[in-house]
């Protein structure tokens, strides 16, 4: 084996003394093959109170310089740095390392290159040492003699390129974006789940003139972004700004990302376009949130409660004054319960909690309860019992006219919760991006919507005068209007199936039976005119409410080892192991690969929408399909070069084998929820 040398350092002209920072040369591989790549390291040992310089020094220092001398064939790619520290001296800020590092070369053999030919490579190091009174430059000449062979790699070396690997920082995957503004700062958005944990983190910027480094640092979170605001370099602030550049973000935690950041601007924002951006992002989303919530009124559920109202203003005899007073207690009912839900999805986000519009569906107990009011409302319709009329609140809107229509419209915006129309999503989607006062409007803006028609029939007599007059077919019409009612139950039935398991839906099925009976017994004594004609009803909805609770504690649905199952399931697979993947490819499964990391926005996405979800686990168990994940959060050496030989440097990575020794299908990193399903059938 030939034996790595170190190169005899020396200061440069005119400086003398000992070695700072001793320099050696080493190969992974001392038989690299023709044809491929392998890495060659320069290993760095300060001594004690000294440093070296990252490839960005910082407000002082220098990055280190190389000098190759290369045989014909061969190529050495740029330096990657381990990820550094910073070091304050005085006001300046230095980006160092102060402890044993490495700095890994790709180098590239070409295929014309024949076995055992002699490849000798030096290298003229040029690097910095300091300390805090002093810095001195060295340089050291490195040289080493490979031969071309078969790549073979020896546990020992193995070993030790794979510790200096998992020093490097991670690529991000998901590209960041900054802007500057007129106080010449700048601000960078980076992708990065709200649950991944900071400890005194540190935004190292590599491309020069970019940035001060000895400005102070500001992170805050905003979901699953994390915002960096620090003071731009004066030499920026002179000349012309860029479009991208380079930085690594250190987690404080020993790992660091490295990413590219790109302009949302080429020009500077001033904060009165900044303001004006924003503005017009707000009104563009309450017009959309208006728009989807105008656009609800046709959806089976909400469609029922205002036809039904509309109708009844012709019933009104107090005037304009009446029902502009009705028009404006439906909205603010419809108004007050989008804010409320709103507020919560804001709370819940800034908690950390992955939440968006009709989260409360997510709580199998929410299902049976809205199951059970679509169910009351649609045998109210169907003239099975009255309340007199279609309000919530029951008694309490029986009582008055501006309270029942108060109450209606809670009950419209309660029950609109299911349902999604067109323009909802971006509205709501771009609400979460605003700040929290600018978000309730949007979310006001949807009730507004939901509202909008009743409140224009209230305040324009023409659009009223046109309505049909109250005759006969009203009661035809609203028995008629018990079915899309019955629909929407029928459709929170679907969903509570996928949440809970047989002996689950049975048991929702047998409280909707129960609050019927109790229904159908408060309509018999109605007709029979009986004093406490509502008793049954109300020991009806007693009893379904308590079981609302329990049925889906008792009865979540579970897989066949009896764990149970929600939404968002936890994957079973094995983890990553190349020896292992290899043997199961010589076997008759399907074989579902994937590479995440608890830093990457895009990852996370995937499993929660596309791996993790129920309907994916049960098509891989009816397929028989085995899953393997390899997690790369703290960086994993056999990862690494497995990712590499699949022309990756980061994730994520999805691979699908089929059944039988097959070559790895590349899956989108942007995973459908239906891809996997899909792949899991023709596999079966």
């Amino acid at each position: 084996m030939l034996t790595p040398q170190v190169g005899a350092a020396q200061g440069f002209p005119g400086t003398s003394g000992d070695v700072l920072i001793k320099s050696s040369l080493i190969a992974e591989t001392d038989q690299p093959a023709a044809g491929a790549s392998s890495t060659l390291a320069v290993f760095m040992e300060p001594q004690s109170g000294w440093h070296g310089y990252w490839k960005q020094p910082g407000s002082i220092g220098l990055a280190p310089q190389f000098d190759w001398q290369l045989p014909d064939g061969v190529s050495v790619g740029d330096a990657a740095y381990p990820v550094p520290h910073t070091l304050m001296t005085g006001d300046l800020m230095n980006h160092v390392f102060e402890h044993p590092y490495a700095l890994l070369l790709p180098v590239e053999i070409d295929a014309s290159v024949a076995p055992g030919t002699s490849l000798p490579i030096s290298v003229v190091f040029n690097y910095l040492a300091c300390r805090a009174d002093a810095c001195v430059p060295e340089q050291s000449t490195l040289a080493i003699t490979l031969i071309a062979g078969d790549g073979h790699i020896t546990d020992e070396r193995k070993a030790r390129f794979d510790e200096w690997r998992q020093a490097q920082p991670r690529p991000l995957g998901s590209p960041a974006s900054f802007m500057t503004t007129d106080d010449s700062h700048l601000r960078v958005s980076i992708p990065l789940p709200a649950s991944v944990a900071l400890s005194n983190p540190h935004l190292f910027v590599a491309t020069d003139n970019i940035v001060d480094p000895a400005s102070e640092q500001i992170f805050s979170r905003e979901g699953d972004t994390l915002m960096v605001e620090t003071k731009l370099a004066k030499s920026w602030q002179a000349g012309s700004p860029t479009d991208e550049f380079e930085a690594l973000l250190s987690l404080g935690t020993g790992i660091g990302l490295a990413l590219v950041s790109h302009s949302d601007s080429t020009h500077v924002v001033s904060a009165a376009a900044s303001v004006q951006s924003s503005s017009t992002l707000l009104l563009t989303a309450f017009l959309g949130a208006l728009l989807g919530g105008v656009l609800l009124n046709i959806m089976p559920c909400v469609f029922p409660i205002l036809s039904l109202k509309v109708l009844s203003l012709a019933r009104l005899s107090g005037g304009e004054r009446e029902v502009r007073r009705e028009a404006l207690a439906y909205t603010a009912g419809v108004v007050v319960v989008c804010l409320i839900l709103g507020a919560a999805i804001i709370a819940l986000r800034a908690a950390g909690i992955h939440v968006g519009w009709a989260f409360q569906l997510q709580d199998p107990r929410v299902i049976v309860v809205l199951t059970l009011l679509t169910a009351a409302i649609g045998f109210n319709l169907a003239g099975l019992f009255e309340l007199g009329s279609i309000n919530a609140g029951g008694k309490l809107a029986s009582q008055d006219g501006v309270a029942g229509a108060f109450w209606t419209g809670v009950l419209a915006a309660f029950v609109a919760t299911p349902c999604s129309g067109p323009f909802m999503a971006t509205a709501l989607g771009a609400a979460l991006v605003l700040p929290t006062v600018a978000a309730l409007t949007v979310f006001a803006g949807l009730g507004l919507g939901i509202a909008l028609p009743f409140l224009l029939l209230g305040f324009v007599p023409v659009l009223r005068r046109r309505l049909p007059r109250p005759g006969p077919w009203l009661a035809s019409f609203r028995h008629i209007m018990a079915i899309p009612m019955f629909l929407t139950t029928l459709a929170l039935a679907w969903v509570l199936g996928r949440q809970l398991n047989n002996n689950g839906m049975i048991a929702s099925l047998a409280l909707i039976m129960l609050l019927a009976i109790g229904l159908w017994f408060t309509g018999l004594r109605q007709r029979s005119a009986k004093r406490l004609s509502w008793l049954p009803a109300g020991l009806a909805a007693g009893l379904t409410l308590m079981g609302s609770v329990l049925v889906p504690g008792s009865f979540a649905q579970q897989d066949e080892r009896g764990n149970a199952l929600t939404n968002s399931a936890e994957t079973r697979s094995l983890d990553f192991d190349a020896g292992r993947l290899a043997e199961l490819r010589q076997q008759e499964h399907a074989i579902f690969v994937y590479f995440s990391a608890d830093w990457c926005v895009t990852c996370k996405i995937n499993e929660q929408r596309a791996i993790d979800m129920p309907s994916t686990q049960q098509a891989f168990e009816h397929a028989g399909v085995i899953t393997m994940k390899g997690d790369w959060t703290n960086g994993d050496p056999a990862i690494t070069a497995f990712l590499e030989q699949h022309g990756r440097s980061g994730v994520p990575l999805y691979l699908w084998y089929g059944p039988g020794d097959t070559e790895a299908e590349i899956l989108s990193q942007i995973l459908a929820p239906n891809v996997l399903p899909a792949l899991a059938s023709k596999s079966g």
